[in-house]
């Protein structure tokens, strides 16, 4: 085991390290690629040994709890793949593209009602933009959109390394309001079916009742806590190199590399883990069965030897894949969706809200996992005076 290893991964399980974890994942790099941190635990820091833990078919992932359970998150093969099947099914390149419109449409809607030259573009854009996406693709009914943030948060939760009593109670609660809702809304869709996820699941063979609900409930978190965190840390991005800022907004045709660039540089997803279902080699190292794996996304995102100048941000560096979406058998569906709202998105920000900057000091969540911003208070210049923004 290398000295400091676990003291260091302790390190970021704390606000401060999930805050800024980037100087803590080069000591860890520091280390070597696939590292002790206890008995029956490695931590994979760099990007090769990263993708070759999620590629790895004798490494899965554990089961989860609650509004997770049996769904493709938490499931190997060959359960997973029967389930993955019909879900894919609504992700595939044809559809995502037909998307396009709707997702323009909903976020120039969105930039049209916000008030005045201010705003928490976390709750008014961010949030707002991806899960009205993702509730449109399943089918939920406009109505019922207001209320999800705060259980889909809860239930989110679980996904960290540093779960209190508190987050736990929180969690088995919203899984089963998130469960119950999601029960009454499949029991509408079967009697009366719709144009939409929901209703073609619903008719599907490859799952059981308990297995669509819980499906369903990971397709509407994943579907915007990913692209809200995108947004978000990418708006961050841009207004920490305003020159960036600058030439995006001249240039949007550059937005699918600036988007790449966002998902290197700050990923939404920093960290998940794999368990060895049965003995394997990864980077040449012999792993045993029931070994725990961390595979550190932001790390490989951040590692010199796949990534010069990784600290850097930079849009034009050249084959540009970071590993943000995963790798292997769990790959996320909903890339493509998320990459799609990002190019819709951006573009529309910078031109609609000119000069945009930071109001006051944002704030991030106390989260390593899923990281993103809670609020984001920025400000613009007032379109009907022409004078600069309020100060």
């Amino acid at each position: 085991m290398a000295d400091g290893v676990w003291e260091l991964f302790g390190s970021l399980m704390s606000p401060g390290g999930a805050n800024d974890p980037y100087p803590l994942y080069a000591k860890l790099r520091a280390h070597g690629p696939l590292v002790e941190a206890q008995p029956g635990m490695l931590i994979a820091t760099s990007y090769a040994t990263v993708d070759e833990v999620l590629r790895d078919p004798a490494l899965g992932v554990e089961p989860a709890p609650g509004a997770l359970e049996r769904s493709i998150l938490a499931t190997n093969p060959p359960d997973h793949t029967r389930m993955r099947r019909p879900i894919a099914a609504a992700f595939t390149p044809r559809r995502i593209g037909g998307l396009r419109s709707a997702i323009q449409a909903q976020a120039t809607s969105l930039l049209d009602g916000l008030p005045g030259n201010s705003a928490d573009l976390m709750a008014e854009f961010a949030y707002q933009l991806p899960v009205g996406v993702i509730c449109e693709l399943l089918g939920v009914p406009h109505k019922d959109r207001t209320w999800f943030r705060p259980i889909a948060q809860d239930v989110a939760a679980a996904l960290e390394f540093n779960m209190t009593p508190e987050t736990v109670e929180n969690y088995a609660s919203a899984s089963e309001l998130l469960l119950s809702y999601f029960a009454s809304l499949v029991e509408l869709k079967t009697s009366t079916p719709e144009d939409d996820l929901i209703s073609d699941l619903a008719k599907s063979e490859a799952l059981t009742p308990a297995e669509l609900l819980r499906n369903l409930a990971l397709l509407l978190i994943a579907g915007f806590e990913t692209t809200t965190n995108l947004i978000g840390n990418g708006v961050m991005a841009l207004l920490r190199h305003p020159d960036q800022l600058a030439r995006l907004k001249a240039q949007p045709e550059l937005t699918p590399a600036f988007i790449e660039e966002f998902l290197r540089y700050d990923p939404p997803v920093q960290v998940t883990s794999r368990v060895a279902l049965q003995p394997t080699v990864v980077n040449g190292q012999q792993i045993e069965a029931g070994t725990y794996v961390v595979a550190l996304i932001g790390s490989a995102n951040r590692d010199e030897a796949r990534f010069p100048g990784a600290d850097r941000f930079d849009p034009d560096r050249p084959d540009n894949t970071p590993i943000s979406f995963g790798a292997g058998a769990h790959f996320c569906l909903g890339a493509a969706l998320a990459r799609m709202e990002g190019q819709v998105a951006f573009p529309l920000l910078l031109e609609r809200l000119d000069g945009l900057r930071l109001e006051s000091e944002p704030v991030r969540r106390d989260r390593l996992v899923l990281r993103g911003y809670e609020t984001l208070p920025v400000t613009w210049n007032d379109s009907s005076s022409g004078t600069a923004p309020r100060r």
